[in-house]
């Protein structure tokens, strides 16, 4: 049996760099050049665990969104919001930022599948991306540091292992398997840690 090319595989040659380099290459299209680069993110050029990569990359964009956050805080308190109005907000807003990478990242990896080649290229990251912001839907903004290599590791464990239904999930039509599955990887993880944020609170 094949093994499908994939970002979560560690051991990615340097053949898939260059093929990604290639497919830029054949991209014609202004549209096909931005599917391209939000597929990527520009670490899936990085021939090494492009999804791991990928996955830091969602720990940066997660750690940036919770420093906007805690200024978000600090403003609306100052300006009269209470706690419960701002949680709400701030809720929707991250639901709201999740939905768009989700939607962006379907329509950019439907458009990269057929430059790159294959099913699931691994050049393609962005659902590592979006995986790794589900993991930490779960728990408050308030969570100690060590939560955040926790959930990375969890992720990663999960976006490799595919436990079921992740594996079938996967192979759902286009950018919609190539992001489905990771999203589900995410609820795994996200879970295990919302527990392990549970099981910290209570001891």
């Amino acid at each position: 049996m094949p093994i499908e090319e994939s970002s979560d595989n560690l051991n990615q040659s340097p053949v898939a760099a260059a093929e990604t380099v290639a497919a830029a290459r054949r991209a014609h299209t202004a549209s096909e050049r931005i599917a391209l680069t939000v597929a990527t993110c520009g670490v899936g050029h990085i021939p090494l665990a492009p999804g791991t990569w990928g996955s830091l990359l969602g720990i940066v964009v997660y750690v940036v969104f919770l420093y906007a956050s805690v200024a978000a805080s600090a403003y609306s308190y100052a300006h009269g919001f209470d706690g419960e109005q701002f949680l709400a907000l701030q809720t929707t807003l991250k639901l709201a930022f999740l939905i768009g990478i989700v939607w962006l990242g379907i329509w950019a990896a439907t458009r990269a599948e057929p430059l790159l080649g294959g099913k699931d290229p691994g050049a393609v990251i962005i659902d590592e991306i979006a995986g790794q912001l589900v993991t930490f839907l779960f728990v408050p903004f308030t969570l100690p540091w060590w939560m955040i290599p926790v959930g990375f590791v969890l992720f990663r464990f999960f976006d490799i292992w595919k436990p079921y239904p992740v594996r079938r999930i996967e192979a759902l039509e286009s950018g919609l398997g190539v992001m489905a599955d990771d999203l589900v990887a995410g609820v795994y993880a996200g879970t295990v840690l919302s527990l392990i944020m549970a099981f910290y609170l209570l001891v």
